[in-house]
């Protein structure tokens, strides 16, 4: 059950001030969003903005793709403040310093990207000599020095925001595009606008792979560090996440994992959908994080990663779990009532009448946990069934039927299943002794639940134990929530479970889920669905299709919402093929790095399609882009039909 969480281990930060609105740990994280209306429609941005900010957004973010629009944002702040709307602006510059010299005069905050802010992204390889480099940084900094200026004499913030896939290709030869290449990247321009002792600044290192954003920021903390630069504020996002559960799913792990390190000050939700949408999902995050930094952090209070850099735990399989099995879906159904085969249908097992056959979906649970009870038909072959360990002395089935221990139980147990038994108990419960001994019997598997006011890092403990001592058991993260708010447990499973995933750890998990008012089949459904999105999103097993979908801005040329809708319609039964949906060329192909396919808008009417970052059509009409999109999937064997 969800319960009050302590108080949050922020970082200390230098304190930034965004007009009116201060921002680091001496202050709550601050949530923003961005307009998706076009930026010389005045009145519709002022408008947007208006429910953006009546919904909780605490900083506006407008593009601002060149001098025109820049100088609209003038007429945009002033439409606001009529209003009465003091919240302040901020100009999102891609490839115009010039633009963003102007925006720096009139709103409160610019935000520009390295790797295509005077640098080149063409996807050139280029071997620059060490003086060839030298000079390219050279004209970085006299390209870029005026408009720290401009920023320092007006008071305006800046975001130095890095985002995977648009490093440039300078950047990218020399140290890869990989988060080493993405810290590095705004750590050249950081260091300009220190020796003009300028620090009104806030960092960023977006990715829409949660995993490569994790780890740069993590690693930008540490070389933040490591060469006496202030500890500057860090704006948190995962890019291009998506719409729906997906989306939410990606960027509560990769903003909630983060958080959990006492990292990030603000923070943005990038969803296909309506902007004023983010700002609830936003909010709810922070909301977790609300209690301001009161004293120690990281390695006082062991709140620092178990790793800087991912890397999969490595344990020892038994039976079908650990090794090199791909994290298994434990579906508790204890408390829900199970009375025919169709029953099973929410957790991927559909039974047909007519032939006697069971079929699974790609995303079917391999455990069902039963408690003191079986199913009360012959059981798919695709599931076992996890017991009480006293109910199981008693079935006659033992080999198929699996035992389920308390500590205690299994420490005494002479008579335990000969392949597989879990030891279902509490993290505080596993002490080093507890740990070892366990470790020390080959069949056993651990389900393991955290403490309820801080569960991530107690999970995180207890494999910092088991890596030191060197044991090898696997481990089923087990949540259990009880609420009546479904966005809630998402939230909670997505930082609790979801975020010691995305560090590498965990060889299954199993969310047990009771909520009044909501029908338990519809509660199981929702669990399934879940953990399987948890496993996707931290790329530990591709069960579904995968969206890199962009947000929208005032940069898109279509509109992205039905595009996504109609492609995801077309394409979501292609199994671990990772699509990417870009508004505008700035947003592609550099943003949808991770895709396989690129669906980009290249002008009015116009797309173009990539497979990978490598261009295949251009121009195609808006109109038949999908089905081009499906040849293109179709003609590398990627496509197949869709089930009936």
């Amino acid at each position: 059950m969800q319960t009050s969480r302590p108080a949050s281990l922020r970082r200390p930060t230098v304190q930034v001030a965004i007009g009116d609105v201060m921002m680091g740990s001496d202050h709550p994280i601050r949530v923003q969003s961005m307009t998706t209306t076009n930026t010389m429609d005045t009145l519709g941005t002022i408008e947007q903005s208006i429910r953006m900010i009546d919904a909780g957004c605490e900083l506006v973010r407008i593009t601002a793709p060149s001098i025109r629009e820049a100088k609209n944002l003038e007429a945009i702040r002033a439409g606001l403040r009529e209003r009465g709307y003091t919240t302040p602006l901020v100009a999102d510059i891609h490839y115009t310093p010039n633009a963003a010299e102007i925006a720096a005069r009139l709103v409160e905050k610019v935000r520009i990207n390295p790797g295509n802010y005077v640098d080149k992204k063409q996807f050139a390889v280029i071997d620059y000599t060490d003086a060839e480099y030298a000079a390219e940084l050279d004209r970085i900094r006299e390209r870029f020095t005026p408009l720290v200026r401009i920023c320092k004499e007006y008071g305006t913030a800046m975001r130095i925001g890095t985002n995977h896939g648009s490093l440039s290709d300078r950047i990218v030869n020399r140290y890869g595009d990989n988060p080493v290449g993405m810290v590095e990247s705004a750590l050249e321009f950081l260091r300009i606008a220190e020796d003009e002792s300028y620090h009104n600044i806030v960092l960023s290192m977006k990715s829409s792979n949660p995993i490569v954003m994790i780890e740069a920021y993590r690693l930008l903390v540490r070389r933040l560090n490591e060469e006496g630069l202030q500890p500057y504020p860090l704006h948190l996002g995962v890019t291009e996440a998506g719409d729906g559960e997906d989306g939410r799913v990606k960027s509560a792990i990769g903003i909630g994992t983060l958080l959990e390190d006492g990292l990030g000050d603000t923070i943005r939700v990038s969803l296909t959908e309506e902007p004023e949408a983010e700002i609830p999902v936003a909010m709810a995050l922070a909301s977790r994080y609300d209690v301001l930094v009161g004293g120690h952090y990281a390695a006082a209070t062991g709140n620092e990663p178990i790793s800087l850099h991912y890397h999969r735990s490595r344990s020892r399989a038994v039976s079908v779990i650990g090794g090199d099995h791909v994290p298994r879906v434990i579906a508790d159904l204890r408390n829900v009532e199970v009375s025919s085969e169709h029953d099973l249908a929410g957790i991927g097992h559909h039974y047909a009448e007519v032939t006697d056959k069971w079929t699974m979906t790609d995303q079917a649970a391999e455990f069902v946990l039963m408690g003191r009870r079986l199913l009360p038909f012959m059981p798919p072959t695709g599931i076992r069934q996890l017991v009480d360990a006293d109910f199981w002395a008693t079935c006659s089935d033992k080999l198929y039927t699996v035992p389920v221990w308390t500590v205690s139980e299994y420490r005494a147990a002479s008579d335990r299943h000969r392949v597989l038994n879990i030891v279902a108990c509490s993290v505080d419960e596993l002490t080093a002794d507890v740990c070892s001994e366990l470790a020390s019997m080959p069949t056993t598997v651990l389900m393991v639940h955290g403490r309820g006011d801080r569960t991530y890092r107690t999970y995180r403990d207890l494999f910092r134990m088991m890596e030191s001592h060197g044991h090898h058991v696997p481990v089923i993260l087990h949540g259990m929530y009880q609420t009546s708010d479904l966005d809630d447990i998402l939230m909670s499973a997505c930082t609790d479970v979801g975020s010691m995933l995305a560090d590498g750890h965990a060889d299954g998990l199993c969310l047990s889920i009771t909520a009044a008012g909501i029908n338990t089949q519809e509660l199981l459904a929702f669990a399934t669905r879940l953990s399987f999105g948890l496993l996707q999103a931290t790329r530990l097993r591709m069960t579904k299709t995968e969206y890199i979908s962009c947000p929208s801005c005032g940069r898109t040329l279509f509109d992205l919402q039905e595009t996504t809708a109609l492609i995801r319609s077309q394409t979501d039964h292609l199994k671990g093929v990772k699509i990417g949906i870009m508004g505008c060329i700035v947003n592609g192909p550099g943003e949808m790095a991770d895709a396989d396919y690129g669906y980009v808008g290249s002008g009015p009417d116009r797309i173009t399609l990539y497979r990978g970052q490598d261009i295949v059509k251009r121009n195609v009409p808006t109109a038949g882009a999908v089905n081009e999109l499906i040849d293109i999937i179709r003609g590398d064997g990627r496509w197949v039909e869709r089930s009936s």
